[in-house]
């Protein structure tokens, strides 16, 4: 596993011991950023991504990498946040990132944090917690009015987000549907 684009391309990532981890694959981070960087331009260079269930923080760092301007990595396992500080470390990239020891699908409020461009969720398929997470996003101020949020989902699963959130499209990688929102709030 590896950073596919932008300064830090080439760079290899830690990569998860157990199976409670799934990264996002390689190939599926480049569409994904392919999509965002056409479709969206809005979305990568100098803006703020949350980023859900972590895990590597493979996706955070790689919108880093391609010019995000700082990425919260929210990450309640203790395997995750081990490899988040690992790769974060590896990168050099303590100053342009932070790791949220959180419940995803229980985040409160944003507090006093300003909110964010881009959310990526990449929860354990199959349980509904991508949209629970996305609502606690919505109702805990997370994101900006027309932020984007991006669910990675199996493909064969049927989403049903807060209503918050407006489709635009989703795209299929193998066994993965990813799915594209734009935030906009009630």
């Amino acid at each position: 596993m590896r950073i596919v684009g932008g300064e830090f391309r080439g760079r290899p990532l830690a990569v998860p011991k157990s199976n409670e981890i799934r990264p996002t694959a390689d190939r599926t981070r480049e569409s994904l950023f392919n999509i965002l960087s056409h479709a969206y331009p809005e979305c990568v260079d100098g803006t703020r991504i949350l980023d859900l269930f972590a895990g590597t923080g493979a996706v955070g760092l790689e919108a880093v990498s391609r010019g995000c301007r700082h990425a919260l990595f929210v990450e309640n396992s203790v395997e995750g946040r081990a490899l988040l500080w690992e790769n974060i470390d590896a990168l050099g990239l303590h100053g342009r990132t932070r790791i949220l020891r959180r419940d995803a699908t229980d985040l409160g409020s944003v507090g006093n944090l300003d909110p964010f461009d881009v959310l990526f969720a990449d929860p354990p398929y199959g349980n509904g917690l991508g949209e629970k997470a996305m609502a606690a996003a919505a109702e805990g101020g997370w994101l900006r009015p027309g932020a984007i949020a991006v669910l990675e989902e199996r493909a064969d699963i049927v989403v049903s987000v807060h209503p918050s959130y407006v489709f635009l499209e989703s795209r299929i990688f193998g066994d993965t549907r990813v799915h594209f929102f734009r935030y906009q709030p009630q």
